[in-house]
């Protein structure tokens, strides 16, 4: 039987697997150590679980170079571990990991890592465990983590650990910090073999060339064989940057010749931007041929550096779609460290001038653009402003469906707290503008969580009436208008609309003005008054509306009608009941609500 890696990690081996009797009944007789580990871990300590090895580490040779590392091969290291008691077993998990770094499986030497640490919290306190941590953290692409491992004191001196750092600033783009290291780390450097050493120098090559020292790059590079493909690539863009355009082609040509595709490509990027600068290759010529490369090969330093020189060029043809459609691929895809800020903010100016009302851009190529890059808008209050106005436009244009895609974006991914309500409101009125009464409740009902003014959630509640009617849930939207004040108007218009008379006449009468001038809502209120009377034959009510109402209605258009509904509700025949309210004004109670409530949903393919 083959013992699994997890279990000789854990200091298991396959004959103690074999060997292990049934389990024994439990014992509380005295404390064990799960239950010291248990208590210890209550109180906030942390635990060590299998203590005492941080001390005989802390007592080791420090670790100055790769040859610092274990050299025993995977079948020692393992048979070790099978092997290994209690007390011995954090010394063979070191010896694993150590030979594991030593043959650059650093992915397993981090798990090896990682349980060790679990099992004893204080070795994170050695100088040897925290620079085993760094370099493999740092190979594994986690600069943040490895500069937090390798910036203890005691291995502020170190060498390794000197380079290591270097590597992992440059890697999050903080070239003069690299640099800044390389003194102390040159020991380091000395120590490999000129294969070992390439990409270490190249990576400093690059910080030097990226921090404008040229000539200290290609110092730097003397090390590194003349035939080495990417060490020409550097060498000919650091001539190039001294103006040395001779030596530049020469040693970017050697490069463009090289088996490895992506030097190839870096090479003829270089040999580009070197024509554009010399004026033998127009900056479209340029662009062209560097949309070409990016055709070909995706990813990595090769199209961040294809990137790289088509936002300048963009930005020096005042392209302004351009330099956002590079600036947004290099801040979306690519590791830029400080360089991150200043470019987003380039990119959202250049966003915020082609959004600008004044702007000639058609409304829907405004409103694409932003859906594009929605995610690099500028935020808070500027953001927020620049996608109200784009709805507004394109509210003007009709385009209420797109309207409110992008206030909906704006609702659930931007806008926080109380700002969602009036946002909310917004949303939902434009999908009932757009038909859409299913995503207007959908705005409302997905933000009830959210703690607002009551006067807004009246509002909201106003405008989900709407919708529930325009789902033809009437009674729902009647139930929610039940406590809203200044409600009555629209519970009014959706009763009317329904022909409820009854529930009308209640809902109405609180609605009834006082003697004197009658505006056309105010004539719309007491006509309809008058018909849910009528309908419902209520002659004495519609005797003291016509005595209270009369000479308010006597020198209006629709005296007459009102005239003909309160004089003898006995001889309204339906035909000239239909032509009364044909002539009541379209003015409503309900306001712009009512608008509203005459677009007729659209209908939806069901998939």
């Amino acid at each position: 039987m083959k013992t699994p890696l997890i279990l000789l990690l854990a200091g298991v081996s396959s004959a103690a697997i074999a060997a292990a009797p049934a389990p024994a009944p439990v014992q509380t007789a005295a404390p064990t150590l799960a239950m010291e580990t248990a208590s210890s871990a209550a109180r906030g300590m942390p635990v060590a679980r299998l203590p005492g090895f941080a001390a005989e580490l802390a007592d080791m040779p420090r670790i100055h170079g790769p040859t610092g590392w274990g050299k025993v091969t995977r079948e020692q290291a393992l048979v070790s571990l099978a092997r290994s008691t209690l007390k011995s077993r954090q010394r063979a998990r070191w010896n694993y990991a150590s030979s594991l770094i030593a043959r650059g499986r650093h992915a397993d030497a981090a798990g090896v890592l990682d349980v060790m640490l679990q099992d004893d919290p204080d070795l994170a306190l050695v100088a040897n465990f925290q620079l085993a941590r760094g370099i493999v953290l740092a190979e594994l692409d986690r600069p943040g983590e490895a500069l937090e491992a390798l910036a203890r004191e005691q291995l502020a001196g170190n060498a390794e650990a000197c380079l290591w750092r270097a590597q992992s600033f440059a890697a999050s783009g903080a070239g003069q910090e690299a640099l800044r290291e390389y003194g102390c780390a040159r020991s380091a450097l000395a120590t490999r073999s000129a294969r070992e050493r390439a990409p270490f120098v190249a990576m400093l090559a690059e910080a030097a060339l990226e921090a404008g020292r040229a000539e200290f790059a290609l110092r730097l590079l003397e090390v590194v064989p003349d035939g080495d493909a990417a060490a020409n690539v550097l060498r000919g863009r650091a001539h190039m940057a001294l103006g040395q355009y001779g030596e530049a082609r020469i040693r970017l040509g050697r490069a463009e010749r090289a088996q490895d595709e992506a030097l190839r490509h870096a090479a003829r990027l270089s040999l580009v931007e070197m024509a554009v600068a010399q004026k033998q290759m127009s900056s479209d010529d340029a662009r062209k041929e560097i949309d070409r490369i990016r055709f070909i090969w995706r990813g990595g330093p090769v199209e961040e550096q294809a990137l790289r020189l088509g936002y300048r060029l963009a930005k020096d043809a005042n392209d302004a779609r351009g330099t956002i459609s590079t600036g947004a691929t290099l801040i979306r895809y690519f590791e830029l460290g400080p360089e991150l800020p200043p470019l987003l903010l380039e990119v959202q100016g250049q966003l915020s001038a082609l959004l600008a009302p004044g702007n000639r851009m058609p409304i829907d190529e405004a409103a694409g653009l932003y859906w594009d890059y929605r995610d690099l808008m500028p935020a808070a209050g500027e953001g927020d402003r620049l996608v109200s106005r784009l709805a507004d436009r394109l509210q003007e244009a009709g385009l209420y469906a797109r309207a409110a895609e992008l206030l909906g974006h704006q609702l659930r991914h931007r806008a926080q707290d109380v700002a969602q309500g009036p946002l909310s409101v917004r949303v939902a009125t434009l999908h009932i503008l757009a038909g859409r009464p299913d995503l207007a409740l959908a705005a409302i009902r997905d933000t009830e969580r959210t703690l607002l003014p009551q006067e807004m959630m009246w509002s909201r509640a106003r405008v989900q009436a709407v919708a529930l009617h325009q789902l033809g849930k009437a009674d729902e939207a009647l139930a929610v208008l039940q406590d809203v004040p200044d409600g009555n108007g629209l519970r009014s218009e959706l009763l009317w609309r329904r022909r409820d008379w009854s529930r009308l006449v209640a809902a109405s009468s609180a609605d009834l003005p006082g003697r004197g001038e009658l505006s056309e809502v105010k004539q719309a209120v007491v006509l309809r008054h008058a018909i849910a009377l009528g309908m419902l034959s209520r002659e004495v009510e519609l005797a003291q509306l016509r005595e209270r109402y009369q000479a308010g209605f006597a020198n209006l258009p629709v005296a007459p009608v009102f005239d003909l509904l309160t004089s003898d509700p006995q001889a309204v025949d339906p035909a000239m009941l239909s032509r009364a309210m044909s002539a009541i004004p379209n003015a409503s109670p309900a306001g712009e609500l009512a608008d509203l409530l005459d677009i007729a949903p659209v209908r939806q393919q069901r998939g």
